[in-house]
């Protein structure tokens, strides 16, 4: 009979440790894809602006010379991701193509123009700094027009302030889940010892003393749901990078790092804090209320 009994609390036991740490793994886990995504948010959205194309069309009298030119003074401009120059025939070209017949055997000539398709940082494609950098533009007298989407611009500010602001809240939103889960997760793991948390008290031994093996054990379960956060996130994050290489989403290191271990940091506080005030509210009850 006692040693079906002991068997039955082992088991109670064990499934109460695996209840931690599958609560800690599974609420550190979001966490940290929501910080990954937080620290590639930019980089997502750069990649997303760079792809706009401003693209600069010049008079038919501009001669080699002056495009070169135009060519070298980009090159250096800081505003500049990379450019293409494309000329005219390669325009035509490229038209019939897409429309699938020949359009100058009818107008008899090329009516386009030798142009640069020029892909602006990130930072640049905002509607201050592109209007700036359209107007510095367009003081060459060679240039005919210069074409972009405005509207895809704005557009695309404007959802991604909108996507940061709900990113911010969702963040807050899961840390205090977090909280909420892990600390609860403890507390009914300590509530299965109350009754030898209280005979402890009853002899004598001090609260520090009580606290400290269920203190210990919380932060090792932390520890071992935060290290499989950490496996699983690093799985994702190479996933990631060899699914879609462009992204470059591993090129940030540093911040990557920042992460894991804000991961097995909060994995280990979280869990000191909720045992801390698990313990100390069983310390603090009588014995008749722990019924």
């Amino acid at each position: 009979m006692s040693s079906s009994f002991d068997n039955f609390q082992k088991r109670r036991l064990i499934s109460s440790y695996f209840s931690v740490v599958l609560s800690v793994f599974l609420v550190l886990f979001l966490l940290g894809i929501l910080g990954l995504f937080i620290i590639n948010s930019k980089k997502l959205a750069n990649d997303f602006k760079e792809n706009i194309a401003m693209t600069v069309f010049f008079k038919n009298e501009a001669n080699d010379s002056i495009v070169k030119a135009f060519g070298t003074q980009i090159k250096a401009s800081p505003f500049v991701k990379s450019y293409t120059y494309v000329t005219k025939e390669a325009a035509a070209k490229e038209h019939t193509d897409i429309i699938g017949e020949d359009f100058m055997e009818f107008l008899g000539e090329n009516p386009l123009q030798n142009s640069y398709d020029i892909h602006l940082k990130g930072d640049y494609v905002i509607k201050d700094s592109i209007t700036k950098i359209e107007a510095g533009l367009r003081k060459n007298t060679m240039i005919s027009d210069i074409v972009y989407d405005k509207q895809l611009v704005n557009l695309v500010n404007d959802n991604i302030k909108k996507v940061s602001m709900w990113i911010l809240i969702i963040s807050g939103f899961l840390a205090v889940i977090a909280v909420l889960l892990i600390n609860s997760s403890l507390r009914l793991s300590i509530h299965s010892n109350r009754f030898i948390i209280k005979t402890m008290q009853m002899v004598g031994a001090t609260k520090a003393f009580i606290r400290k093996p269920f203190v210990m054990r919380s932060i090792k379960l932390g520890m071992i749901g935060a290290v499989l956060a950490v496996l699983a996130l690093i799985g994702v994050l190479i996933y990631v990078e060899t699914s879609f290489p462009n992204l470059g989403i591993l090129e940030d290191k540093a911040m990557i790092g920042l992460v894991l271990l804000a991961v097995l940091g909060i994995g280990v506080l979280i869990t000191w804090l909720s045992t801390y005030f698990a313990t100390q509210r069983f310390l603090n009850l009588r014995t008749d209320d722990l019924y």
